[in-house]
């Protein structure tokens, strides 16, 4: 995962008191930290100190940590803050909380987006699309529509990031690079949707490739699934 996810929370938390608060990873590296002095460091005797301790804070060379775990409970991360009195293990779970609640929706992001690509590009059994769907909180009986965007005369890598741009709300609209030329964007649609919409997105995203990137296009536009599979 992305060290700058946790660092665009961190930099918040330097607000909230006079501490310093940080991420470490299982090798016991600073990965993120309110003090860029101290990235880089490797503390590995505070990483076996907070994996045996579970989900408890653990203090360790006037700071207190705390383990965040993966779904099968292997340390992937540990949150920490200096000090080692009871202000420090507030501090410590406030930070945890916010901490594990974007790694948490980072992860279910890019897996959202991998899920959905598998879809498209039939790289994932029908049965296991329902069992998948679940686990991601993800609606089977949305409308969704499928566009094809192929860049011609050139490419540009940045095309994906500036559609991705036109699409704000990443847990039902996805833009996804299928090869060099070509990005798939899955639109959710609300029951409501009038056939002309279709049209208009598509040429909302032709214009703004135009605009940006000096890109020309055409885009392929899939009947509206009702259903995920």
């Amino acid at each position: 995962m992305s060290n700058s996810v946790f660092q665009s929370v961190i930099v918040q938390l330097k607000d909230v008191a006079d501490r310093i608060f940080g991420v470490i990873d299982t090798d016991g590296c600073v990965v993120s930290c309110t003090d860029a002095a101290l990235l880089g460091e490797r503390w590995m005797d505070a990483v076996l100190k907070v994996s045996s301790a579970g989900e408890e804070n653990v203090t360790f060379g006037q700071k207190t940590f705390r383990g965040i775990f993966s779904s099968t409970n292997m340390l992937e991360y540990a949150v920490f803050c200096t000090g080692d009195d009871e202000l420090a293990k507030t501090y410590c779970n406030l930070a945890y909380i916010a901490l594990n609640d974007a790694k948490i929706f980072h992860e279910e992001k890019h897996d959202r987006g991998t899920f959905v690509k598998n879809i498209i590009m039939d790289n994932i059994l029908p049965g296991d699309i329902y069992i998948r769907a679940k686990e991601l909180h993800f609606a089977t009986d949305a409308n969704h529509a499928v566009y094809l965007v192929r860049q011609v005369g050139g490419s540009d890598v940045a095309a994906v990031d500036v559609l991705g741009g036109l699409f704000p709300d990443k847990q039902q609209d996805f833009v996804l690079s299928i090869n060099e030329t070509d990005i798939a964007i899955v639109k959710q649609l609300p029951n409501n949707y009038k056939a002309g919409e279709l049209e208009k997105i598509a040429a909302k995203v032709e214009k703004t490739l135009k605009t940006e990137l000096s890109l020309k296009c055409v885009i392929g536009i899939g009947t509206v699934a009702e259903h995920l599979r």
